[in-house]
């Protein structure tokens, strides 16, 4: 148990947000169909927003499962100008902020159930007096678009993901969903 810790914990400091395709197998979570397609319609009945305002979610299809490296990406980037305003998805409070090497400037917001985080990544900045633990409302400013971490320097997006979280209230592990997948419209394919 305590080498696995420490093997994850090594993973998490040098891979950053990148750490559930690297981690120990113990702490990977992973959904059943069913149960992925149930998380995708409770979270569709939330009546989530689009993090970045003006762009279409069709323009993110398909980027969820393209290969980073070895492994799926298990997230959408949604290109904008840098300096775009980045929207809370939902109500919800601000779990975790974080500098990590992959991800750069990071968000995650866990949703009011505490079931799911909504994460944010490669921002240029956080909105002013945004701190861990503000609760935060649905369209609220929380960021800035921008190109931190590995992020290219000359392609400014915003990295988002939803998790179903292996423990509710806890921002990390959880297993990624689509946000394609939430935010298509009916009869979408």
């Amino acid at each position: 148990m305590i080498k696995n810790l420490c093997a994850a914990l090594f993973c998490c400091l040098i891979y950053g947000h990148h750490l559930a395709a690297l981690a120990v197998t113990t702490d990977k979570v992973e959904l059943t169909e069913q149960e992925t397609a149930a998380a995708t319609a409770e979270l569709r009945a939330k009546g989530l927003l689009f993090p970045i305002a003006g762009v279409d979610p069709a323009s993110v299809k398909g980027s969820f499962e393209q290969l980073r490296g070895d492994s799926p990406h298990h997230a959408v980037d949604i290109p904008a100008p840098r300096n775009t305003p980045i929207l809370a998805a939902g109500d919800g409070k601000i779990a975790r902020l974080w500098l990590s090497k992959a991800g750069g400037n990071t968000i995650y917001e866990l949703d009011p159930s505490g079931k799911y985080s909504y994460y944010y990544a490669h921002l240029e900045g956080y909105a002013p007096g945004l701190t861990e633990g503000a609760k935060v409302s649905r369209g609220q400013v929380i960021g800035y678009v921008g190109t931190s971490g590995d992020a290219p320097p000359n392609s400014p997006h915003l990295h988002f993901s939803f998790s179903k979280l292996r423990t509710p209230g806890v921002w990390w592990p959880g297993a990624s969903i689509d946000p394609y997948n939430v935010f298509k419209k009916a009869g979408q394919n």
